[in-house]
């Protein structure tokens, strides 16, 4: 599995600040909406964050109904080891820290699709609007995660190997984790951390797509209000969350799936068809010789009589 292509965020707590201020540059830009921090080797970088923001943070309102109130701080880091001095994982790309309202990203990450500032910056700015009107004890970590893939669209990319879906294989090998133990924390394991932000991902989506955008706002809103994840789940769906995760597993069976699998391995299995008719053919072509020698030397031993 090739971790170049493989780029997650996450959610940090206050005691990563110092650290985070200890390998980022003094130089700052700001306006009345945001303030962007780095060295002097990402001036320009920094400008594009402070000119797209305004875009970014317009897209999310659309997307969650919420009016930015606050002034994010945006720390841009160019070096990528030093990234991963302060977020502690080489998989991170960015990370946020709500009670800072602190966004901080990984620049060297940033050239390549889909790993644009824009996807990026509306990523992490998703986190910290959630965690502004949903208290941290009420929101679950696959709710969180999935709503922040969900209004980025492109992420699903970001947690995938190519077109083999860690999802997928879950699926079919029985093995997925279940809603309740995305509620705290993700797992540590490379592959199951894959497989918890694709399954946030996941049933966001499923509800998106089942009961539209006003299904997912609505959970978010009364969850802003004060209910836990299952009164805003039942008040919004007319279901509970344990009947929101059976359907949503019956929506990817192993019925469903097996047509992607199979268009996915095609070509291995092309390939895999194309050795076994050679090998066949090869050992016919050794039958076939015996044969003819068997021949020559029964023909021989005629023509000595």
């Amino acid at each position: 599995m090739s971790k170049k292509r493989i780029i997650l965020s996450m959610i940090f707590l206050p005691g990563v600040l110092w650290t985070v201020f200890s390998y980022a540059g003094q130089l700052t830009l700001q306006d009345e909406r945001a303030i962007v921090r780095f060295d002097d080797r990402l001036q320009n970088p920094a400008k594009e964050v402070l000119q797209i923001y305004p875009s970014v943070r317009a897209e999310l309102k659309k997307d969650l109904g919420w009016e930015t109130d606050f002034r994010p701080e945006i720390v841009l880091i160019r070096d990528s080891a030093s990234f991963r001095k302060v977020s502690g994982n080489e998989l991170v790309t960015a990370f946020a820290v709500p009670d800072e309202d602190l966004i901080v990203i990984d620049y060297s990450k940033m050239g390549a699709h889909p790993y644009t500032i824009e996807v990026t910056l509306k990523h992490e700015l998703c986190h910290l609007e959630l965690h502004r009107h949903i208290t941290k004890e009420r929101l679950p970590r696959w709710l969180d995660e999935g709503t922040c893939q969900w209004v980025t669209g492109g992420l699903a990319e970001i947690i995938s190997e190519g077109s083999r879906s860690v999802l997928r294989d879950a699926v079919l090998s029985n093995r997925l984790i279940t809603i309740e133990g995305l509620t705290r924390r993700f797992p540590s394991d490379g592959r199951d951390l894959l497989l918890a932000y694709e399954e946030s991902r996941s049933v966001v989506e499923y509800v998106k797509e089942k009961f539209g955008v006003s299904g997912v706002r609505g959970i978010l809103e009364r969850m802003s209000s004060g209910d836990d994840t299952e009164d805003a789940v039942r008040k919004t769906l007319s279901i509970s969350l344990d009947e929101l995760e059976k359907q949503w597993r019956s929506s990817i069976s192993r019925k469903n799936l097996w047509p992607s699998y199979i268009r996915d391995n095609l070509y291995e299995a092309l390939f895999l068809f194309a050795a076994l008719i050679t090998i066949c053919g090869f050992f016919r072509f050794l039958k076939r010789k015996r044969e003819y020698k068997d021949e020559d030397d029964e023909d021989g031993e005629e023509g000595e009589t």
